[in-house]
């Protein structure tokens, strides 16, 4: 049994409405203006209405190479991943030294060493702190992190483990790139942070039940919900949900769905718009086959926890599993509030669902996740 403990989502400060980074973007991507109504059309069709980026929006068009964005990659990550574990530590109860095992996942900048390895002292983690630094996974990331550390957990079960995924998907937007990819993923990536604390079966016991923490973060907005960034924490008479089991799916020809292209001015996206016919034709039957070895039917899922990948692919999804109006509600909210974060939006949908829609305990959930290769992650949860 793996418990999740916390989950904390925090956000670069600099936030603008979608039609200020669609001039901005206007001016990066189509330097003799051809082919604005083509991206002004994406922008408004992406049904995102606000995002956080880690620069202010007039440093975007300044950026010199793959190399000045990786440093502020790696400053930048640092900085938003030591507050999104300190956060998430803290709702949990925890503390740095109590970590065993932390896992690191992003796909918008490298380091080496790595984030967790540059954290570790910041943080006050343990010398013998087990690292598990991840490259490549893209969105599925958030998902197959929770999964991995429940693989791990299992064997550790009086262990500690935490997720964190960074994704500054802002600072690889490519300069005078008007091919359709490129201006998609303008249209739609964020830039955030989230963490997980996860407990095994036999530290699940010895964790505090609740507390959120203070400050800004755990506050509400004046219209009573919590803001973006504000941690998950059960609460003094609840407890996180338990992780029941989880599935990978590695789908056959399927290598230029999604990804990157790396090339001198850095990671130039690969994002085929066959993406909601792989899961049209994939998905259903992984689900219903994921659920049935539980005893489960698509009916009987109380909470979908699904990636907001973009608006064909949540249109996509819905269909294919036949859901009902508003079982993706909270996924479109997070489209709308801050984009797609990459690995780290259905971290911050899991955030929600648990702090703005929490499910009947004792009921099955479901946490959905697809990236590149390309795959998906199924991660079954009882809340």
């Amino acid at each position: 049994m793996t418990r999740i403990a916390a989950v904390h989502g925090v956000l670069p400060p600099h936030r603008h409405p979608q039609n200020e980074i669609t001039d901005v973007l206007a001016k990066v991507c189509l330097p003799s203006g051809t082919g604005r109504g083509v991206l002004d059309r994406l922008h408004a069709s992406a049904r995102v209405e606000h995002r956080n980026l880690v620069l202010p929006l007039d440093q975007y068009g300044k950026l010199d190479g793959f190399g000045t964005a990786n440093d502020i990659f790696i400053e930048a990550a640092l900085d938003l991943g030591a507050e999104a574990i300190q956060g998430a530590l803290h709702a949990a109860g925890l503390t740095a030294g109590d970590v065993d095992m932390i896992m690191c996942t992003s796909v918008t900048g490298i380091a080496a060493p790595s984030l967790d390895a540059r954290l570790a002292g910041r943080l006050g983690l343990r010398p013998d702190v087990k690292r598990v630094p991840v490259f490549g996974l893209g969105c599925v990331a958030g998902a197959a992190g929770i999964a991995r550390l429940h693989d791990y957990l299992r064997g550790w079960p009086e262990h500690v483990a935490v997720l964190l995924s960074v994704e500054l998907c802002s600072l690889t937007l490519q300069r005078d790139d008007s091919s359709m990819a490129n201006l998609v993923a303008g249209a739609l990536f964020g830039d955030g942070a989230a963490a997980v604390v996860a407990v095994g079966r036999d530290r699940a016991a010895g964790v505090r039940a609740g507390g959120t923490p203070g400050g800004s973060s755990a506050g509400v907005t004046s219209g009573g919900e919590p803001p973006a960034d504000a941690p998950y924490a059960p609460g003094p008479d609840a407890r996180g949900p338990v992780v029941v089991a989880t599935r990978s799916r590695l789908y056959p020809d399927s290598e230029r769905v999604m990804g990157w292209d790396i090339r001198d001015s850095g990671f130039r996206v690969v994002l085929d718009a066959g993406v909601p016919d792989v899961v049209r034709t994939y998905l259903a039957g992984d689900v219903q086959a994921f659920l049935a070895d539980h005893g489960l039917t698509p009916g009987d899922i109380t909470a979908w926890v699904c990636h907001p990948g973009g608006p064909k692919v949540l249109e996509a999804v819905a269909e294919t599993l036949d859901l009902p109006g508003g079982a993706l509600e909270l996924t479109w909210r997070s489209l709308a509030r801050i984009g797609n974060l990459s690995s780290a939006s259905v971290l911050h949908v899991l955030r929600d669902t648990l702090t703005l829609r929490p499910p009947p305990p004792g009921t099955p959930g479901l946490l959905i996740a697809m990236g590149p290769g390309f795959c998906s992650e199924l991660v079954l949860l009882r809340w």
